[in-house]
């Protein structure tokens, strides 16, 4: 069981947090808050320029930070990714599941979805996070304590129509959460799930015209645009010792959207 500490700090001061996909959006925000808050991120991420970029703009604000190719979905690549960042720290005190495919996603009907297309929509968001998970987990039980938050999706309450893939990959995510968190709480591991909202990053979405980013912001107690940032406290709060007594829960941060 993870020994007592306490429940009053949000100091990440030290720790070693994996996240996927931070070469670029959401993961390279991620990545950056870790360091401002003193922890040491890892970028895994399958473009090595982007990943070298993400570690480099961190090195320019005067902290460390590990650039790790990596493929999600190729469990070769994984474990290399999880043995690399063993060998520089000797620890690995949290996971970031955020690696998806999604930006690249066409609408259409579910009917008219690729087979070729749902398979790797699946592969890298439900297999990517599963296999990950399954790298760090030696390192976290040895420890007795560790971090694993998934990236869902708010999408997935809302029933989004067109994404039928990505809705049904991130609804698994949500599912995978509650279950790992049950096998996982006796080895003093949580693992909690954040749904964001329709966030705006630097990546092109074409499949968003401003028509439809309007009705985004408008469904929205809070009425204006998500962005990157806005995830950053749940990210800070699921990674301290504040939330060590919360497991297997999905925290829903999309300014109000889907509140009811």
């Amino acid at each position: 069981m993870e020994a007592s500490r306490d429940p009053t700090t949000f100091s990440l001061a030290g720790r070693v947090a994996i996240v996927t996909g931070a070469g670029q959006g959401i993961g390279r925000a991620f990545a950056r808050a870790y360091a401002r808050a003193g922890a040491i991120p890892v970028i895994a991420e399958r473009n090595r320029s982007a990943a070298e970029s993400v570690a480099r703009e961190i090195g320019d604000i005067g902290h460390d930070a590990l650039a790790v190719e990596t493929d999600v979905a190729d469990p070769h690549s994984v474990g290399r990714m999880a043995e690399t960042v063993l060998a520089r720290f000797g620890r690995i005190d949290i996971l970031v599941n955020n690696a998806a495919v999604f930006s690249t996603l066409e609408m259409r009907p579910f009917e008219e979805i690729p087979l070729a297309e749902w398979d790797t929509v699946l592969r890298v968001n439900v297999t990517g996070p599963f296999l990950c998970a399954r790298a760090v987990l030696p390192a976290m039980r040895a420890a007795a304590r560790g971090r694993i938050i998934n990236m869902a999706s708010g999408a997935v309450t809302l029933g989004r129509p067109n994404y039928l893939h990505y809705i049904a990959s991130k609804g698994a995510l949500v599912g995978m959460t509650r279950s790992m968190a049950r096998e996982l709480g006796p080895s003093g591991i949580t693992v909690n799930a954040i749904l964001p909202g329709a966030t705006f990053t630097e990546i092109e979405r074409k499949t968003v015209t401003p028509v439809q980013k309007e009705r985004i912001v408008a469904m929205q107690c809070i009425p204006r645009p998500q962005i990157p940032d806005d995830l950053i406290g749940a990210l800070l709060f699921l990674s301290s010792d504040a939330s060590a007594f919360m497991t297997g829960q999905s925290l829903t941060v999309d300014g109000g959207a889907t509140h009811g």
